[in-house]
């Protein structure tokens, strides 16, 4: 199982996650829809997005995404093990959120 982690608005990827789903990536996307985060690559530059800062010598990454969580009321949600996939259809990697009224 792939797994990343929330912690106030921040989301963290491993250097595996980074390298499966986002290698040569810069920027990603970040959209909660329907109780589901969806985190995009970016392929252009120019086409803006939440930029993949490097986190530790070890490579893995976090996107600053604070403004996303709370406009959805989802800012106290924290995780260490949230199950992600790759899903085609939508170009995107993606987990599903607990309801609201689940979070601290």
């Amino acid at each position: 199982m792939t797994c990343i982690a929330v912690r106030e608005g921040a989301i963290y990827l491993p250097r595996a996650v980074v390298d499966t789903y986002f290698s040569g990536i810069d920027a990603v996307i970040v959209l909660i829809e329907e109780g589901e985060l969806m985190v995009i690559p970016v392929h252009q530059a120019t086409a803006g997005g939440c930029l993949l800062k490097i986190r530790n010598a070890a490579g893995d990454r976090v996107v600053q995404a604070r403004d996303v969580f709370q406009d959805r009321d989802l800012l106290g949600f924290a995780t260490e093990a949230l199950a992600v996939g790759w899903q085609a259809d939508k170009g995107a990697l993606c987990a599903k959120l607990p309801p609201v009224s689940q979070i601290k």
